[in-house]
């Protein structure tokens, strides 16, 4: 993984387990997974992000909201990565598109 590589120290709303319990879900609801690799996939992620878990201002989300059609789901990542004077790593094209000051590709990345 070279994103991982690149940067080792990752952080993430606590949303993030909601998200990814839902991916999951689906994986689960598929077939794809079962219901032990699913917990194992969630406490992998959490192992990942030990300490790295953080809660984000209100303020901060609903005005990201209010400067772009993104869900205050999408928002809430944006708003940790200006909390933490970092950038956002994502693929999300709307992301992308809303907020290029504060986000970047994988590939603009690495």
């Amino acid at each position: 993984m070279a994103l991982a590589q690149f940067d080792a120290e990752w952080a993430a709303p606590v949303l993030w387990r909601s998200e990814v319990r839902n991916a999951l879900a689906g994986y689960l609801r598929a077939g794809r997974l079962s219901n032990r690799e699913a917990e194992t996939a969630m406490e992998l992620g959490a192992a990942c992000l030990l300490g790295g878990e953080h809660l984000v201002s209100d303020h901060a989300v609903f005005d990201l909201v209010s400067q772009s059609r993104c869900s205050a789901y999408d928002c809430e990542y944006v708003a940790l990565a200006q909390a933490l004077a970092t950038i956002l790593v994502t693929e999300d094209q709307a992301l992308l598109r809303a907020f290029p000051k504060h986000c970047r590709s994988i590939a603009q990345v690495i």
